[in-house]
């Protein structure tokens, strides 16, 4: 039993993570259970309305009532900088079965903020209100909006104006991933500043940056005093780390996942994208994942090293079979 509980379940979030968390990975990370909401990789948005199958390919949950296959959530998420356009693509979005609407204030990467699309809308907390209100208006009230921010561009001093633009304009929640454009992903986060944020605001706000562990999780709530979480990195990290932490919250036992219950994770993950990427890319996305895993389990490390270089299927499910039945045969033995 743990030293504490707390009778309030926190609301977990799938963080949106562009070219590595795809809808076979929200599928995975769903399944394996303790995460509430699920967000896509974002539809970029320019000055046209996009097609169907834009919004389609990359959350193809929309034709299953915008769940997973376990009944998750997925929000659409859109990107960019012009308010009429986003609209309209919000409602092409909803029209093809979006039930909620996520904007996005907060990628770093450069070719986007060159692109007059994520963090570089900090710069201007009336054109995040703008976006924000515009969208709000041009969807049914059913529909949710929600935005997700940093805590600024060039430094963190507009992460009250912009958290109070997003309000302003009618987001339903606000997710705040803790640091500013330029600290990029760079240790610490800065959490009080959410904290601040929460208490001004009357949305729920979203606590998001370096919650890697149990013990971060219970450091982020003390300091925030928020009830909602978002996971990128370290959902990848522990993808059971959601369930670590509702059972800790609900009092539970919970045995955290070992190492051979990841690698069938892995397994399964690679049979199911087998056939979908080009031969020529076979296994990248094992490798991609174990980059993360790697960050918890000194055993993916040496997985990533001997898979990094295969490049063959029967190669690779061949280093597959070693490493399970290795892990089958220590588990027997124990």
């Amino acid at each position: 039993m743990t030293d504490k509980t707390d009778s309030q379940q926190p609301k977990i979030y799938q963080a949106p993570m562009e070219g590595v968390i795809d809808h076979h990975v929200r599928e995975l990370l769903s399944t394996v259970g303790g995460v509430d909401v699920c967000v896509t990789e974002f539809v970029r948005v320019t000055n046209t309305r996009l097609p169907r199958r834009v919004f389609t390919r990359l959350c193809p949950e929309l034709l299953q009532d915008a769940e997973t296959t376990t009944g998750t959530p997925v929000r659409l998420q859109l990107l960019g900088g012009n308010p009429e356009a986003m609209a309209t693509n919000a409602i092409k979005a909803v029209s093809v079965g979006a039930k909620a609407i996520d904007l996005n204030f907060g990628c770093p990467a450069k070719s986007v903020n060159n692109s007059d699309g994520g963090a570089c809308l900090l710069q201007s907390p009336h054109r995040v209100e703008a976006i924000v209100g515009t969208v709000r208006r041009a969807v049914p009230e059913g529909i949710p909006v929600t935005a997700k921010i940093r805590l600024g561009f060039n430094d963190r001093s507009s992460y009250m104006d912009n958290a109070m633009a997003a309000a302003a304009g009618g987001a339903n929640e606000l997710a705040v991933h803790a640091r500013s454009k330029v600290d990029g992903y760079k240790p610490p986060a800065y959490w009080e500043y959410i904290g601040e944020i929460r208490q001004q605001l009357e949305i729920p706000v979203i606590a998001n940056g370096d919650i890697w562990t149990l013990k971060e999780f219970q450091r982020c709530r003390e300091v925030t005093g928020c009830s909602a979480f978002m996971f990128g990195r370290s959902l990848l990290a522990r993808p059971d780390l959601g369930l670590q932490i509702k059972a800790y919250c609900s009092g539970e036992n919970y045995l955290p996942m070992a190492w051979q219950q990841v690698l069938e994770l892995l397994w399964g993950y690679y049979q199911t994208t087998r056939e979908v990427y080009p031969a020529k890319y076979l296994g990248n996305r094992i490798k991609q994942w174990l980059a993360y895993l790697k960050l918890a389990f000194p055993e993916a490390q040496l997985f990533f090293d001997k898979i990094k270089r295969l490049r063959e299927a029967e190669a690779i499910e061949i280093l597959f079979f070693q490493e399970r039945r290795g892990e089958q045969e220590k588990f027997e033995a124990a």
